[in-house]
């Protein structure tokens, strides 16, 4: 690899002429900068950017460390935090913590390592002490898709209470009265938060009831599992609608029934309602009703709020309101 030294031979100035020019080269005469860079190119250097984040104490890279990166939800706030990053010279690496907290741990230890300019986290637990001591050491973080309470942290994220009580709302108002609420584990506070807005929705119909059927992960394959388990309580006419806590529960559910040996069907022996509205729920065999999250816009300002914790402003709270969006999965009950 070229050094800065043999920059410097070829184009007769200093070490530290060279330096100026690469970081600071409006304090270069413009012959200099000319005469240095052409060297540059001559010789094909590639500055050291490792080297930089070392002076600098904190490189140009942000990381998102996320509950499933198999999820399109976290994909598409990935991509609208790179997108914002973008426009500020930035970079953003994604990794998946696969709702471990150990997981979690080993990647916060090497984005302190790394010195990475901030971390955008979807946290698998409450115990936030590990990034505390990593914004203690000048590293900020933000809480994504999970709102900080009295942490101290800044976060972004979608008011899931509201969230769940659109879902089972919608399906109390199509007529449905025996519902379910497929996911978990409730330790996920999105989780516990949507079966909480499901549930108050359905403390205000006296003839409406909620079953919550657990699922151990937030997974289709899971989806599939617990859409067999509940197939003959459907048919027996114990529930007639059910909301998912996201839509890949849902689509392996309606999966599981539609292509059962005696089939259920979707919407007239259930209702079905996912959450996340990622691209697939649309394109499932009967196109599922979901509440939409602005995921993009999610991503976006997290890298935005973790810009502000940077320059050392308050930490802010940003709550979206999520959105119902009704197709054929949840059409209304039969007379």
């Amino acid at each position: 690899m070229v050094s800065v030294k043999e920059v410097a031979a070829h184009a007769g100035v200093s070490v530290g002429t060279v330096s100026n020019v690469l970081n600071r080269p409006d304090q270069v005469k413009a012959e200099t900068v000319e005469r240095v860079r052409a060297a540059i190119d001559a010789l094909g250097y590639v500055p050291n950017a490792a080297a930089r984040q070392l002076r600098a104490g904190r490189s140009r890279s942000l990381a998102l460390l996320v509950l499933d990166v198999g999820n399109p939800f976290f994909t598409d706030v990935a991509r609208g935090a790179e997108a914002r990053a973008a426009r500020e010279g930035m970079s953003v690496f994604l990794a998946n913590s696969d709702d471990s907290t150990e997981r979690e741990g080993l990647h916060l230890d090497v984005f302190e390592q790394q010195r990475v300019g901030g971390v955008l986290i979807s946290p698998a637990g409450d115990d936030l002490a590990r990034l505390a001591q990593m914004r203690a050491h000048g590293i900020p973080a933000v809480l994504v898709d999970r709102e900080a309470g009295e942490s101290g942290f800044s976060s972004v994220a979608v008011d899931d209470v509201a969230g769940g009580t659109l879902a089972a709302r919608h399906l109390l108002e199509t007529g449905r009265r025996r519902l379910a609420f497929v996911g978990g584990p409730l330790r996920i506070r999105q989780v516990a938060d949507r079966f909480a807005g499901a549930s108050a929705a359905v403390a205000q119909e006296p003839a409406a009831t909620l079953r919550l059927c657990g699922a151990d992960e937030m997974s289709l394959d899971e989806g599939k599992r617990v859409g067999e388990a509940l197939a003959p309580l459907i048919r027996e006419g114990r529930i007639d609608g059910i909301v998912a806590a996201n839509d890949l529960l849902a689509i392996g559910i309606q999966r599981a029934l539609l292509f059962a040996d005696d089939p259920v069907r979707v919407p007239e022996d259930v209702a079905l309602v996912g959450y996340d509205d990622i691209a697939y729920a649309a394109s499932a065999v009967v196109p599922i009703s979901s509440i939409r999250q602005p995921s993009a816009l999610i991503g976006a300002t997290a890298v935005e709020l973790v810009l502000e914790a940077g320059e050392g402003r308050p930490a802010r709270s940003v709550v979206f309101a999520p959105e119902l969006v009704v197709r054929e999965s949840s059409a209304s009950a039969p007379a």
